[in-house]
């Protein structure tokens, strides 16, 4: 698998106000059940004048587990809208809890669809989502004559460089994801005429959050 899934790297909220009903949303990252359960007792204790407690989680590489609950709502029209959210954006491992202070003015089926699917949305445009991706760390080592032409190659493919190391030899330490490993050695090959030792050191996950390489799971 290239790319393996979308993740939620830090929560965020939303506020929308609706025919004077204030929707308050929050978005969080879980990886267990267990883990969304007590986000949901918790917002309901933190917004405990609320009429209703509205939620929908995901989590897994596949979604295996999803839950959503209209808390009191008509059917359909709170934790479906929410569910849709989350599976629209292709986000795991994530819980959206939207709670509503009742207006006094019925929004009707649509209304409450809208209502829900817009709060939701906003929680989770004032999150930062990122992508873990399977990739390989490579430890190159070349001769100081070489490494102009890894960096070219490097920048050329736009990968990530962790660390260069200069004693009598050159040795980077690059990521690339796993759809250009092959392309990146052969053309590591070709440019040092088979001078350059190239070392496989890890396969891993990783994810790029606001220009930072982040490294995740290492895979043996």
């Amino acid at each position: 698998m290239e790319r393996l899934y979308k993740f939620l790297y830090q929560g965020g909220e939303g506020e929308i106000v609706e025919k004077k009903s204030r929707f308050i949303s929050m978005v969080y990252p879980v990886s267990e059940e267990e883990e969304a359960l007590k986000f949901i007792e918790k917002q309901r204790k933190k917004y405990w004048d609320a009429r209703h407690h509205c939620f929908a989680y995901v989590i897994g590489e596949r979604n295996q587990i999803q839950r959503c609950s209209d808390d009191g709502e008509p059917s359909g029209t709170a934790g479906k809208p929410i569910l849709d959210i989350l599976l629209g954006e292709e986000i795991h491992n994530a819980i959206i809890v939207v709670v509503r202070y009742f207006g006094g003015t019925l929004l009707g089926t649509g209304g409450l669809v809208r209502a829900y699917s817009h709060s939701a949305k906003e929680a989770v445009e004032n999150s930062i989502i990122a992508e873990k991706v399977l990739g390989k760390k490579y430890r190159i080592e070349t001769d100081y004559n070489g490494i102009g032409k890894l960096q070219y190659i490097t920048g050329q493919m736009e990968l990530y460089t962790l660390d260069t190391e200069y004693t009598d030899v050159v040795n980077s330490y690059i990521v690339a994801p796993l759809w250009k490993a092959e392309a990146f050695e052969k053309k590591v090959i070709e440019a040092s005429a088979g001078k350059a030792v190239i070392e496989i050191l890890d396969k891993i996950y990783y994810a790029v959050v606001e220009g930072q390489l982040q490294i995740y799971d290492q895979i043996n």
